[in-house]
């Protein structure tokens, strides 16, 4: 399974740059394997994030802005979806991957298993 990012590289809004930066980060840095798919500079990948987004994921007007997160084709969520997530010790559940052993996320289902 590779999880799949929906990214604008060319976004002229620094809140959505650090957004990106951010959710890519912390899969490098937890060795998370992911695509990033670039819809400013690819029409196809634009066309796709904008028809897998659920309707109840969308903005009230406009287009969803990314980045927008993917588990293959399974919508997972958004930035915002992505920080709580984040918060509270839960990003392999979101993302649908299974956490390793000896992370934080694994550590809390285990308790909440006990």
């Amino acid at each position: 399974m590779v999880i799949r990012v929906y990214i604008a590289s060319s976004s002229g809004s620094t809140a959505i740059k650090k957004k990106q930066q951010d959710v890519l980060g912390f899969l490098e840095a937890n060795k998370i394997r992911f695509e990033e798919k670039d819809i400013a500079a690819n029409e196809e990948n634009r066309k796709w994030m904008r028809e897998n987004v659920p309707e109840n994921s969308r903005p009230a007007s406009g287009y969803p802005l990314p980045p927008q997160i993917f588990n293959e084709s399974q919508y997972r969520g958004d930035y915002d979806a992505f920080f709580e997530a984040r918060e509270n010790n839960a990003v392999y559940a979101f993302l649908g991957l299974t956490a390793p052993p000896g992370s934080k996320e694994a550590e809390a289902q285990a308790k909440q298993q006990a």
